[in-house]
């Protein structure tokens, strides 16, 4: 009896010891990896899409540089509510009790505490049907099957176990691209000379300079009488700060400072007497260069920032005299107090199917690729970078004038490589251009792009490069997102979607203005449509014959309706409109008109550019009739 307890206590152990070696696999159709910014937009919008998703996260927190960063603060989009980005501001001006609650500092219109963001992405991923969030997941390798990415490997921290997720579409959402580094896509890293972009930026050698990155920190108010200095930090030198604000300015060798001490807390001033602490001016910013460091040694180095960051807090407290200000107390579950994660402005740049340069924001509409007809996301921001804790780095890129632009959906696909996505800061755009996609708003687009695409890509079985990209377009414009960056006709207009689509195709071009810390491009809905201009534009679709005439009227747009759809075989595809019949055709664009709200009704008026984009887009839909590729060229009809 002995004997046989004996060996079945063996037997169970060596069971037990089976199991415990055993590495659970886990699948799902999208895989997202990193709850970024881009990670937690992508994972929201491919479940929406009704595809079975799961986001890996090596953190407890969702939204990276959003929350887990700390840098709760909007740079950019104000104007531009885009898709997820307008419905998390929304979400936020639910919480806090409106627009001008979140107004706080002078950094940015929206600003907020790090931890209700998180709270809010929580939130979100619970109203989610099909989507999963692992947490404390840290990604380890990726799966491979030739060239095609086919899951990941990751460790659950808190049980030292390793766990193998599988999935038919892969998303790239990690603060510094360490899923396409270790998948072995080829990327770029640093500075490009502005011999290898065409970008006119003076960057005489190609470099690996990255910008600075910043630990974030998230001061409390604590009253006035409360003193919150923290322990002086080794190696303090007030002197560091020297230049910071007005009133420490002793080096004039140090530039100038514009503001006192007062406004630069309000920099980023947060609601309920709370302030965020990025200040990049002889501030917490440090140059540090971690981005092909494994995860140990990033951890070791990454303590460097901390102190920068103590140290400005410190000179804050105590040589400026804000002892009330101490580290908030509510804020991040970390026993420092300080974010989960540094801020890092810059990663790895896949090389994509395209490369996003200046040219194709400075002038979109005269690049050789008309790359914005092939617009995902929106931003407004200026093209700006911190590099002034290197003195290596040039120092002239802080604000390089561009209007409002669009990013390409070829840069969120690698070349030669099938199952991954590239979203967040790693999508193939020049290092000068990542100065302005890299910020919250923009990275959230992006992901909402990404998710899009994957879930596309799962729902039609083709690799991400296959599928059409009006399709991914016309899932973004269904999310109230927008593909073109218009200022004058935003998501409440009643044709937002019209404009949106026939500015896609460049029937209708707008016009980019560099303006201030807004850029903009502007549609002129209510300009008339510019004839000669029109012969140009509509060229991929109508020849135009030229007259003298200076706009176009309502009856030349009836017969370029009919032609265009003659020459298509609309009517052959489609009976809502009778194309075939001139005077049957005009009486349904008149009662149509009425229902559009366009007032009188006269073949011989000149039209509007938003009545000409809503008469062509609901009656031969110029925007699906001819695919285009990732670089913005006709290919064919459907």
């Amino acid at each position: 009896m002995k004997v046989v307890i004996k060996y079945i206590l063996f037997f169970t152990s060596l069971l037990m010891v089976i199991t415990t070696k055993a590495q659970p696999v886990l699948k799902t159709d999208v895989l997202v990896i990193g709850a970024s910014a881009s990670g937690i937009a992508a994972g929201i919008q491919s479940a929406r899409m009704g595809v079975n998703t799961m986001i890996t996260e090596p953190t407890t927190w969702l939204g990276g540089m959003i929350t887990a960063a700390g840098v709760s603060a909007f740079d950019g989009n104000h104007s531009l509510p885009s898709g997820l980005f307008g419905e998390f501001r929304e979400a936020l001006h639910k919480v806090y009790g409106g627009p001008s609650k979140v107004s706080t500092g002078w950094v940015s219109n929206t600003l907020f505490e790090p931890h209700v963001g998180d709270s809010i992405f929580k939130s979100m991923v619970l109203q989610t049907k099909g989507l999963t969030v692992k947490y404390q997941f840290q990604f380890l390798r990726v799966l491979k099957n030739n060239d095609t990415i086919t899951g990941a490997v990751f460790v659950d921290e808190p049980s030292n176990q390793q766990i193998t997720i599988y999935a038919r579409q892969v998303i790239d959402a990690t603060e510094l691209g360490d899923v396409l580094a270790n998948a072995g896509v080829p990327y770029s890293l640093g500075m490009e000379a502005s011999a290898a972009t065409g970008e006119d930026v003076h960057v005489s050698e190609t470099n690996d300079i990255v910008q600075d990155i910043t630990y974030v920190a998230i001061l409390k108010d604590y009253g006035m009488g409360v003193d919150k200095t923290i322990a002086k930090p080794k190696n303090y030198d007030p002197a560091e700060f020297d230049g910071a604000c007005t009133d420490y300015y002793f080096n004039t060798a140090n530039p100038k400072p514009n503001v006192d001490a007062i406004k630069m807390l309000n920099y980023g001033k947060l609601p309920n007497q709370k302030y965020m602490i990025n200040w990049p001016n002889r501030g917490n910013d440090i140059y540090l260069n971690v981005v092909e460091m494994d995860e140990a040694n990033r951890q070791s180095e990454l303590v460097k920032a901390k102190e920068q960051t103590l140290r400005f807090i410190y000179f804050i407290q105590y040589q400026l005299g804000f002892k009330n200000l101490g580290l908030a107390d509510d804020e991040f579950p970390t026993y420092d107090k300080l974010p989960l994660i540094p801020y890092h402005r810059e990663s790895r740049r896949v090389k994509g199917l395209v490369r996003f340069h200046v040219k194709h924001i400075a002038k979109p509409f005269d690049a050789l690729s008309p790359l914005y007809r092939t617009g995902i996301a929106v931003g407004d921001y200026p093209i700006d970078h911190h590099h002034k804790k290197n003195i290596k780095a040039p120092q002239h890129l802080d604000f390089y004038p561009v209007p409002s632009f669009n990013i390409p959906l070829g840069s969120l696909i690698p070349q030669r490589v099938s199952g991954l996505i590239i979203a967040e800061k790693s999508i193939s755009v020049s290092n000068v251009v990542n100065g302005t996609t890299r910020l919250q708003a923009i990275a959230l687009l992006i992901g909402q792009a990404a998710g899009t695409l994957a879930a596309l890509s799962v729902q039609q079985n083709l690799d991400a490069q296959e599928i059409p990209v009006r399709k991914v377009q016309l899932g973004l414009l269904n999310s109230n997102a927008y593909i073109m960056p218009y200022y004058d006709v935003s998501l409440s207009h009643n044709y937002f979607v019209a404009a949106q689509k026939i500015g896609a195709t460049g029937i209708l071009k707008g016009e980019g203005v560099p303006f201030s810390w807004a850029n903009r491009t502007l549609f002129y809905p209510d300009s008339l449509v510019n004839r000669l201009a029109l012969i140009k534009d509509l060229a991929d679709f109508y020849m135009l014959p030229s007259t003298n005439k200076t706009y176009l009227t309502l009856l030349e747009a009836i017969d370029i309706i009919i032609e265009i759809a003659k020459k298509n075989n609309l009517q052959q595809k489609q009976s809502t409109w009778n194309f075939n019949n001139k005077k049957m055709l005009s009486d349904q664009i008149q009662n149509a008109w009425k229902q559009w709200k366009f007032g009188s009704f006269n073949t011989d008026m000149p039209l509007t550019r938003i009545q000409f984009a809503q008469l062509i887009d609901a009656t031969i839909n110029p925007f699906e009739l001819k695919q285009i590729d990732h670089n913005g060229k006709i290919k064919s009809t459907y």
